[in-house]
């Protein structure tokens, strides 16, 4: 995890095959399994599409939410350390997703986006309330070069005193990236400071772009 540490972000190892990958991309038909469509275009957020998971989240879904948490949890809790800040988060994402509820985030984020070509999202933050956890994973459900081109992830860093810093990443199939939700810490003259940071996806010039975004922070 020194990557995230020292960038923000991070790839992670194959986290789904390929038959695993599609079978969560064929899940976006199923209408009944989302509480919310939201057509980027329409409200401004870029162009493309992305469906909101409906309670119970499907089972493989949760449960890859919440094997990623505990690995996220020790980051998560230093970045606070660093920053000054309180650390709410508990041991287990049940845990954590129980105190967001009883503080009125009761709607599941976990979330599955589709891109054809011409399509990207502006750069954003996902601050659903104010409970946030400051980390959160993109997978890749389809493989770049083959079945898309273009649609590399993006990040910009806003740095203390000094131009921002843009990131593209190009999104294995079967991979997470771990990435920055808010801010993170970097090192400044004075000890640590929060270097806010924005992601989006650059424009898909051909075929079609799916992904799995697991946001650990339910919305209000």
């Amino acid at each position: 995890m020194e990557q995230v540490h020292e960038n923000g972000h991070a790839l992670t190892h194959r986290i789904l095959e390929p038959d695993a990958c599609r079978e969560i991309a064929e899940l976006y038909d199923r209408a009944e399994l989302f509480r919310a469509t939201v057509d980027m275009a329409r409200h401004r957020f870029g162009a493309g599409e992305y469906r909101y998971f409906a309670d119970p989240v499907p089972e493989p879904i949760a449960a890859l939410r919440a094997s990623c948490y505990p690995h996220l949890l020790p980051i998560a809790r230093t970045w606070a350390e660093r920053l000054g800040r309180p650390a709410p988060w508990p041991d287990t994402l049940a845990e954590w997703l129980t105190m967001c509820h009883e503080a009125g985030q009761l709607r599941p984020t976990p979330l599955l986006l589709r891109y054809g070509p011409g399509d990207w999202n502006a750069l954003h933050r996902d601050l659903y309330g104010e409970l946030v956890f400051p980390l959160q994973v993109v997978i890749g459900l389809d493989e770049p070069g083959v079945d898309y081109t273009g649609g590399e992830f993006l990040l910009v860093e806003q740095r203390l005193r000094a131009q921002s810093r843009g990131t593209a990443i190009p999104l294995p199939q079967g991979h997470g990236l771990i990435f920055t939700t808010r801010d993170r810490p970097i090192r400044s003259t004075r000890g640590w400071s929060a270097a806010p940071v924005r992601h989006g996806v650059s424009t898909v010039r051909s075929g079609r772009r799916r992904t799995l975004g697991l946001v650990f922070h339910d919305a209000t």
